[in-house]
């Protein structure tokens, strides 16, 4: 009936192929044989197995029926019919099958250590000869065990590798998502998980973030990935550089605004290692080499404090710092005042407010920036942060009236 060299060569493919064992296999066939059997030959109600033996071809097929007794199960009478009018169907017990049923008595009288709920064995005659519809019954069922073994498999790889940062290539572009070839599996970048003003062709290598593996019940499995994601950032240092991949230097905190900025927090659990001199390298070849691969996105580095006047004064880096003023009276937000140089206050405060809204991020603080003069330069609280002008001394005049002098002047000459 079956061709054991072709069986065989089947199940060593789709085991290398699509990584599914050889026993789910086998036990696919199996399901399918005991499926067309019953279809041909059994009765309703009858559960039926096949043992089917790759190495000589022969299979075995059986007949389970489960041990019961009266407490386990309800009869087909009208004391039993009554008494169910007044009960859910959850609540009621079993009904009583001769076919895939056996009661104590009769069963101890096949085996004398027979229990309740044991499956008692009985042989069923060999069956070669099987009508269409049962041998398409059959090819369906191994179809659909195969493909839920796949997907097992798949959702176990994949998972392992979900939060690290996976490469395929573009295979196509629908509506702005990138459906990206895995290779066993295809993955998907949402418009949103990109980095805005990156531009991708079919059949181009691209990384990105595996940051979710979710199963459906009709859809199959789904991996969403991302280059937008902060944790991008942290993975990509952990493959350049070997302390952040040996824990030795932790990244704390990221604050990212993709495609333009991101700032790092870094601390080393280890006292005669430099984490910003980890994650920059030598000459600066590392954090080039993320940078890179993130189109230009520009990288600070910042070491983590305990002191939080001297984390959120290194947060507003490259701009430097005369001062920081905690809040610490205030529970419910947590604010510092800076100070800073006039000439650094636009650095401190970044294009269009970029550097001092980063840093807020990254702290965890509202910070207001002043210049030495005194000046309210800039607010975290604000939807976007403003620079106020400086008013002019209030012994000076406006401009305004000082036009209107010599015009007065000449009335009264006339």
């Amino acid at each position: 009936m079956f061709d054991l060299k072709v069986i065989n060569s089947v199940l060593d493919q789709l085991e290398e192929e699509r990584s599914v064992p050889k026993e789910k296999v086998l036990e696919a066939i199996e399901a399918a044989l005991a499926s067309a059997y019953k279809r041909e030959y059994g009765k309703k109600g009858q559960i039926i197995k096949a043992k089917f033996d790759s190495n000589s071809g022969k299979t075995e097929f059986s007949q389970i029926k489960i041990v019961v007794d009266k407490n386990t199960i309800r009869f087909d009478d009208e004391e039993d019919e009554k008494e169910a009018e007044n009960e859910s169907e959850e609540d009621l017990l079993p009904k009583y099958d001769p076919e895939k049923h056996i009661l104590i008595e009769d069963a101890k009288k096949i085996k004398k250590d027979a229990e309740i709920d044991e499956e008692i064995i009985f042989p069923l005659e060999h069956k070669d000869d099987y009508g269409r519809i049962s041998a398409q019954t059959a090819k369906q069922v191994i179809i659909q065990k195969i493909r839920e073994a796949e997907k097992v498999s798949l959702l176990k790889e994949f998972g392992e590798r979900e939060g690290t940062i996976v490469s395929g290539t573009v295979q196509r572009i629908e509506r702005g998502n990138i459906f990206i070839d895995l290779g066993r599996a295809t993955g998907i970048m949402p418009r949103d998980e990109q980095i805005p003003g990156e531009r991708y062709r079919q059949g181009e290598r691209i990384r990105a973030l595996l940051y979710s593996v979710e199963e459906s019940p009709t859809k199959g499995t789904f991996l969403r990935m991302s280059r937008s994601n902060p944790n991008m950032i942290r993975e990509l240092f952990k493959l350049e550089a070997p302390e952040v991949q040996n824990g030795i230097v932790e990244i704390k905190f990221i604050a990212r605004e993709p495609g333009s900025r991101a700032k790092i927090a870094v601390v080393s659990n280890d006292e005669n290692i430099d984490p910003v001199g980890s994650l920059v390298g030598q000459r600066g070849v590392r954090v080039a080499t993320v940078t890179s691969e993130l189109g230009g996105e520009k990288i600070d580095i910042i070491e983590w404090s305990e002191d939080s006047a001297k984390f959120v004064a290194d947060s507003l880096s490259p701009a430097s710092v005369i001062s920081v003023e905690i809040e610490e009276d205030n529970e419910e937000e947590k604010r510092a005042k800076v100070e800073v140089m006039e000439d650094q206050l636009s650095l401190a405060i970044g294009k269009g407010g970029q550097n001092v809204r980063l840093a807020a991020k990254l702290t965890g603080w509202k910070i207001d920036i002043q210049s030495a003069e005194g000046e309210n330069a800039a607010d975290t609280d604000e939807k976007k942060v403003e620079v106020k002008e400086k008013e002019a001394p209030a012994t000076e005049p406006k401009k305004e009236v000082a036009e209107e002098i010599p015009s007065e002047k000449e009335e009264k000459a006339e």
